[in-house]
Parts: C-alpha cells; sequence; structure tokens
C-alpha cells in the first residue's frame, strides 16, 4: 500500500473481541464506524446504520450483521467529545456500553461532566466506580488506541465507516449503505 492517504481505503485495526461490538464479529457483513459523540454527523451516521440493519436483518438473519463503534474524538472542534468518549468506556465496564452510547448520541448537546454522570444515573450504574474510573481518565489509552488505528486507516475526521474492511465512500442514505451491505455480502 503506497503512502497516497488518497487510497488509504482499508482499515488497519482488523475487528477483535476487544471492540466494543453489536451482533457478532464473524458476521458476513462487519461495519466499522469511527465516531464522535458530539458530532451531529457521527450521530446521523449511527442512525442510518441502524435502519439500514434492522431492514437487512430480515433477509441476512440476525447473526449476519456486526457493528463495531471506535472512538474518534474531535477534541480541536469538539470540547465534550473525549469526555463523553471516557463516559461510555466507563459505563462499558458495568455492562451498559451501549445504552450509554445511545444516551450520548440521544443528548449530544447536552455533554458536559455533570450531563455525563447524570446519564450514569439515569442507567442505574454504580455511581462511584462510574465517577472513580472517569476521574483518574482510566480509559484514555483504549481511546487514543481507537484513534490512532482510525489514523493509520486514512480517517481524518468523524464520522467514517468500513464495511468487511473496506471504507464506504459513498452517500450517506440508508438505500445507499443497504446496498453496500448487499455487495459486500455476494
Amino acid at each position: 500500500m503506497t503512502d497516497d492517504s488518497d487510497n488509504y481505503i482499508s482499515l488497519f485495526v482488523l475487528p477483535s473481541t476487544q471492540d466494543r461490538i453489536q451482533g457478532v464479529l464473524n458476521a458476513a457483513v462487519v461495519f466499522v464506524m469511527y465516531g464522535d459523540y458530539e458530532c451531529f454527523q457521527s450521530a446521523n451516521v449511527y442512525r442510518l446504520i441502524k435502519v439500514a440493519g434492522q431492514q437487512l436483518k430480515v433477509s441476512f438473519g440476525e447473526n449476519n450483521l456486526g457493528f463495531i463503534f471506535r472512538h474518534f474524538p474531535q477534541v480541536q472542534i469538539h470540547p465534550h467529545a473525549q469526555r463523553a468518549a471516557e463516559a461510555a468506556e466507563a459505563a462499558a465496564v458495568q455492562g451498559q456500553f451501549w445504552q450509554m452510547h445511545e444516551m450520548l448520541f440521544i443528548h449530544q448537546q447536552e455533554l458536559g461532566n455533570g450531563y455525563l454522570v447524570e446519564y450514569a444515573n439515569r442507567l442505574g450504574l454504580d455511581i462511584s466506580q462510574f465517577l472513580q474510573d472517569f476521574s483518574k481518565g482510566a480509559y484514555v489509552n483504549r481511546i487514543n488506541a481507537d484513534v490512532e488505528g482510525g489514523l493509520r486507516s486514512g480517517v481524518e475526521a468523524a464520522p467514517a465507516l468500513f464495511i468487511n474492511g473496506i471504507r464506504y465512500l459513498d452517500r450517506w442514505t440508508v438505500k445507499q449503505i443497504m446496498a453496500a451491505i448487499v455487495a459486500a455480502n455476494d
């Protein structure tokens, strides 16, 4: 592969059990999304993938789609994105990553620290453990590893989507994403 970033369309860090995944890792079609909780487009792309995935479960079956979310906080333009990613990881330790993930995208205009604690409370998390993990920056390295993997895959901004390891560069519509899923499954 060349150093020309325009041609860098393959996923550098392959999906693994270390990832935050919905569905199964060995599915026929695996999405990897690099996202930022404070980014409006990241929330929209996540919703598009959810809709496309739900529609395709009928034809592909429950175990043929996998979705992986990787953090790509754009801290230079989104001041709360890093802390939101840390809150998601602190929730993950208590088995609530996807619930916190949804909450953060739904309330992406309200991601200050106080709100993050409120969301943890709403999810019924052990708040003292959440605060301890959150305050000591326990997940910064994990988030940085996601960002580094994204950069090595040519990601420059969120959202970025890979389908079966190949960068998705088409239009962001349910119809286009569903067509890409079908093509990836052939």
